[in-house]
């Protein structure tokens, strides 16, 4: 008679338990890549570190605003600014957003309407006179903020300011704030009013700011 050997409960409960940690593990690896592609990586514990999203595109820029992306040049030419001289029609603008200028170093970054000495020089929109300033380069010049105090309207080389005109007035669009001249830089026979646009930074320094094309600004009328 074959007699077999008897094995003591405890080593089957301990055998019982080393396969049950073995098929766990094999599942666990199984599971791995389904939990990569967005399955509860948690549920088996697996941790893995998420995939950055990409970036968004960069936005595509309008012709002429230098760096500014198309709602802003578009928001303005639908606010139907005026011509800033008096009597010039737009279909006589000439964009000069881009020359050189200062020996080809520099953008002009603003447009040149020639016209006689003394003419009118109107504001394009209802807003307020941040400064009455005279420089070398602009000569008298006026700076205006918008309604909204995002944009700085600059008019330079001024024969003079009309009169009673003062920093923190608020005009209305259309109203005379100076005169055409040569002031400043400008050629002495050639009198035009030098107009440029801004976009103020997050500092809201009336001088300094993002330039934006106003012959596009103001030939793109709605």
């Amino acid at each position: 008679m074959i007699h077999r050997p008897r094995y003591p409960k405890l080593v089957i409960a301990l055998l019982s338990f080393a396969l049950g940690v073995f098929t766990t593990a094999l599942v666990v690896w199984e599971l791995g890549p389904f939990a990569a592609a967005g399955h509860p990586a948690q549920a088996v514990g697996v941790h893995r570190i998420a995939k950055a999203a990409d970036p968004p595109p960069a936005p595509t820029l309008a012709e002429g605003t230098s760096g500014r992306t198309t709602d802003v040049p578009e928001e303005l030419a639908e606010r139907n600014l005026a011509v800033p001289v008096e009597g010039v029609q737009r279909a006589a603008l000439v964009d000069t957003f881009a020359d050189a200028r200062g020996g080809g170093d520099r953008r002009h970054e603003a447009i040149d309407i020639l016209a006689p000495r003394n003419t009118p020089v109107l504001a394009v929109e209802a807003g307020v006179i941040a400064r009455l300033f005279t420089s070398a380069a602009g000569g008298l010049t006026i700076y205006q903020f918008d309604p909204t105090q995002q944009f700085v309207y600059y008019y330079a080389h001024l024969d003079r300011y009309a009169e009673h005109l003062n920093e923190g007035d608020r005009v209305r669009k259309s109203q005379v704030i100076g005169y055409v001249g040569t002031t400043g830089n400008a050629p002495k026979n050639t009198p035009h009013l030098h107009f440029a646009i801004f976009r103020m930074t997050d500092e809201e320094h009336w001088w300094d700011g993002t330039p934006i094309d106003p012959y596009y600004i103001l030939r793109k009328v709605r």
